[in-house]
Parts: structure tokens; C-alpha cells; sequence
């Protein structure tokens, strides 16, 4: 029944989130303008997929989606890599880290941090 599931994270600006997710190897695959900015996105890394829409962009396709009793605000995202020292060096200066290392009682070893529209991504090397 169910294929796959990517996450929509939407954003003020997306252009402020691409040089993040590019150092750390993600490549913009898709991109449609909305304006004279980008209004919807989709990031490829290793297979993994993740997509950023603007609230503007959201709200010319269909207004009803930010409707509701709880606006959409800032998400969460928990990414599973192999290696996540080495991703720990790539990610850029001045990004925001919430936790610079730790292991949790599941057994993974995790680094969180803020991507620059505030969403938390956390991500975590399972224990083999």
C-alpha cells in the first residue's frame, strides 16, 4: 500500500536553507519559482528525498492547507546516516547545535541541529 514518504517543510524563504543542505550533500533537483523566488524545492541526497514549499507558495496552491486550529509552524526531521562524525564536519559554521554529540537509550549516536528556517534536524548513526 504505501511506497514512500517524504517530508514538506514550509518555510518564509527557502533560499536561506540551500547552502545547509548542500554542504552536507544534498542537490536541488527540482525548483519552481513562485515570484521572483523560489516557491517549492526538492533536495536529493543518497537517495533520500526532502522537500521545501513557501508559505506564499502554499497559499496560491491551495489556501485551505493553513487552515486549521494550529498554523503550520517549524518541524522536526530525524535523518539516519552511516557515518555521523563525518557528516558532523560538513555541516556549516554558523549553523545553529542544539546537541553537539550524544547517545541516546535507543543506541544511536546523534548530532541536532537548527537548519536556518529553525526546523530541528537531528541526525543519528544507529548502533550495529
Amino acid at each position: 500500500m504505501f511506497r514512500k514518504i517524504t517530508s514538506v517543510l514550509v518555510v518564509q524563504d527557502i533560499e536561506p536553507v540551500l547552502p545547509f543542505w548542500e554542504a552536507i550533500g544534498f542537490r536541488k533537483t527540482v525548483e519552481v519559482p513562485h515570484g521572483n523566488r523560489l516557491g517549492f524545492v526538492i533536495l536529493e541526497g543518497d537517495g533520500v528525498q526532502l522537500m521545501y514549499q513557501t508559505i506564499d507558495s502554499v497559499r496560491d496552491d491551495e489556501k485551505g492547507v493553513l487552515d486549521g486550529p494550529r498554523p503550520i509552524e517549524a518541524g522536526a526531521l530525524f535523518i539516519e546516516v552511516e557515518d555521523v562524525d563525518a557528516l558532523s564536519k560538513r555541516i556549516p559554521p554558523g549553523t545553529g547545535v542544539i546537541v553537539q554529540r550524544r547517545t541516546t537509550f535507543y543506541g544511536a549516536t546523534e548530532t541536532i541541529v537548527r537548519d536556518p528556517a529553525g526546523n530541528v534536524v537531528t541526525f543519528a548513526q544507529m548502533q550495529k
